[in-house]
């Protein structure tokens, strides 16, 4: 079967052969950024799924039977086992991420995390709410960084708001820190004065999270075009001064092959707009990434076609889509797994030392799409293709990656 690799290497083309080259490692404190995948590659590999609240059980679902196919079809063994987060765990034990659920993950191989959130836990005060689970899972695991590709692809540029000819060829890879910045910083709450509630939070940053993050962001857009901007607002921000200053440093010292650009944040939003196509690599803090990296997924038209990983220094890392859990379809069989399933090839990609059998993985998400297969979030009026639920789109993929021919599917 030959295939054209334009969506089915959403994750290695998009990136320049970053994530499925053997050649990103995590960063240390003291040198460049170096190859250390998690562990080596092996016959067997510990996974924890965190299936999460709304349409993720739905989601994991799909993307266990599209892996376990793959396991069937190289040779190697997945020992998926679910655990708590988010909502579905403030239900179950009353903590939005429990002791237990950190164990298991640090203990794993690897982790792949479906969506959490929903209205019901809306109203909770702010320790039970399915975010703080979320965000204690990256402070616990040391998951700073965070990146997300939005590479439009040909088969689904008319499911993009902008026109064609803005959108067309758009590849763009956020570089988020993820553990810093008014998320985490402290002192931080409510309370009152004058006779009046004050609600507060502090952004801050150390130079040693902003040196960290810049390396590998240089590391990341030497792989791609060796362009680089960085998202501050460093003309009102102290800390966005300090985070110009260093990674300038850490650009022009390190990386010198690297063209680095600085750009305010309200531009940079304005910019990925109107010409989305000037940008290749961007670096920002947790909350403009938090902004951004949503933005520029939309280019593409779908959060249902997008992963992500987060990654630390060293230990495992969490590989997830970036969609919401959309509670308003769930458990209706309409939600898109294809943005799981690629970030099981991420997966396998940083952690599992397993970039082949990632490939395959694109390369059957790619000839679902070519048959004309569609989930409700991308599909348009009038495009000639075929409606499908979660469930037949995981099992088309699944049987496509027990079908396609190795050797023509890893060809780029």
């Amino acid at each position: 079967m030959k295939l054209t690799l334009t969506a089915a290497a959403l994750l290695c083309v998009a990136t320049n052969a970053f994530t499925t080259s053997p050649s990103f490692h995590r960063p240390t404190s003291t040198s460049k950024t170096s190859l250390n995948m998690a562990v080596p590659k092996a016959d067997s590999y510990s996974i924890t799924l965190l299936p999460g609240d709304g349409i993720g059980p739905e989601i994991t679902e799909a993307t266990k039977e599209v892996l376990n196919s793959l396991c069937d079809r190289c040779g190697f063994t997945l020992e998926m086992k679910e655990a708590l987060i988010g909502g579905s765990a403030i239900d179950e034990v009353n903590d939005p991420f429990p002791d237990e659920t950190l164990k298991q993950c640090l203990e794993s191989d690897s982790v792949l995390l479906a969506c959490i959130g929903g209205y019901k836990w809306d109203s909770n005060p702010r320790e039970l709410r399915p975010e703080t689970g979320l965000l204690k899972m990256r402070k616990s695991m040391g998951l700073f960084a965070n990146l997300r590709p939005a590479k439009t692809i040909p088969q689904l540029l008319e499911a993009s708001t902008l026109k064609r000819e803005v959108v067309e060829g758009v590849d763009v890879m956020v570089v988020r820190e993820l553990t810093g910045d008014v998320y985490f910083g402290t002192p931080k709450g409510i309370e009152e004065k004058d006779g009046q509630r004050i609600g507060y939070n502090n952004m801050i940053y150390s130079e040693g999270e902003i040196d960290r993050i810049a390396r590998v962001a240089g590391d990341v857009a030497s792989k791609r075009s060796g362009k680089l901007c960085s998202v501050d607002k460093a003309n009102v921000l102290d800390v966005s001064q300090l985070w110009r200053e260093v990674t300038t440093d850490v650009i022009t010292k390190e990386f010198p092959d690297v063209e680095l650009s600085h750009m305010y944040v309200d531009n940079a939003a304005m910019q990925l707009i109107r010409w989305p196509k000037q940008f290749d690599t961007m670096v920002t803090g947790n909350i403009f990434g938090d902004i951004l990296s949503d933005e520029a997924s939309m280019l593409v038209g779908s959060l249902g076609m997008l992963p992500s990983a987060s990654i630390g220094e060293s230990g495992p890392g969490v590989f997830e889509p970036i969609h919401g859990s959309a509670p308003d379809i769930a458990g209706e069989d309409k939600a898109n797994p294809l943005a799981m399933i690629l970030s099981a090839a991420m997966m396998l990609t940083y952690d599992l030392e397993r970039p082949e059998e990632a490939k395959l993985l694109e390369a059957a998400v790619e000839a679902a799409l070519d048959q004309g297969l569609r989930t409700a979030d991308i599909k348009q009026e009038g495009d000639g293709c075929q409606l499908v639920g979660c469930k037949e789109m995981g099992k088309v993929v699944a049987d496509l990656v027990s079908k396609i021919d190795m050797p023509e599917a890893i060809a780029v």
